[in-house]
C-alpha cells in the first residue's frame, strides 16, 4: 500500500483531529475503509483500496458536518475499535477469530470516551489514530513502530492541547 496517503492523514489526525472534528471523522472513516478493504479485497488493485478509503472518509466528513453527534459517536466507536486492534497488533497479540470482540470492546470504550469528554476524547482518539496510521505507514520493525507511535502520540496530544488552550483563552 502507498505510504503517503496514510502518512498525511495520520499526521493531520494527530495534530488537528479535535480542531477539525470533521477531519477526525473523515480520517477514521478512511482508516476503517483502508483496513477493511485491505483485508477483504486482498488481491485488488491499490487504487481501489485507496479509493474506498477516500469515499468512506468523504462520507464521514459529510456526516460530521450534518449530523455531528451521531458522526462523532460513530467515529469514536470506529476509532476505538480499530485502535484496540492496532494496539494489540503493535504489542504482538493476534486476537484471531475473536478480533470482532476486541473491536467491539474498543468501539464501546471509544464511544463512551467521546460522549464523556468531547474535546479531550477527540484529542486522545485522533492522536492515537494518527499515531497508528503514521507508525504503520513508516515503521520497519516492531521497536521502531512502538517508538514512532509513542512519539507521534505525544506530539499530537501536545499540539492539540496547546490549540485547545489558545482557543479557550480566545487567541485562536
Amino acid at each position: 500500500m502507498l505510504t503517503i496517503p496514510p502518512l498525511l492523514v495520520g499526521l493531520a489526525l494527530a495534530t488537528l483531529g479535535r480542531k477539525l472534528f470533521w477531519l477526525f471523522v473523515a480520517g477514521v472513516g478512511f482508516l476503517a475503509a483502508l483496513s477493511l478493504a485491505s483485508r477483504w479485497l486482498g488481491g485488488s488493485p491499490e487504487w481501489l483500496v485507496i479509493g474506498l478509503g477516500i469515499v468512506a472518509g468523504l462520507v464521514g466528513a459529510l456526516l460530521a458536518v450534518f449530523v455531528q453527534k451521531v458522526a462523532v459517536a460513530l467515529a469514536g466507536f470506529l476509532g476505538g475499535g480499530f485502535l484496540l486492534l492496532g494496539i494489540l497488533n503493535l504489542v504482538g497479540f493476534d486476537p484471531g477469530r475473536f478480533g470482532w470482540l476486541a473491536f467491539l470492546v474498543g468501539g464501546i470504550l471509544g464511544a463512551i470516551l467521546v460522549a464523556a469528554a468531547f474535546d479531550w476524547a477527540l484529542i486522545l482518539l485522533s492522536s492515537l489514530a494518527g499515531a497508528s496510521l503514521v507508525s504503520e505507514a513508516l515503521a520497519a520493525g516492531r521497536p521502531a513502530a512502538v517508538i514512532l507511535y509513542v512519539g507521534i502520540l505525544i506530539l499530537g496530544i501536545i499540539v492539540q492541547a496547546a490549540l485547545l488552550r489558545q482557543e479557550k483563552r480566545g487567541v485562536v
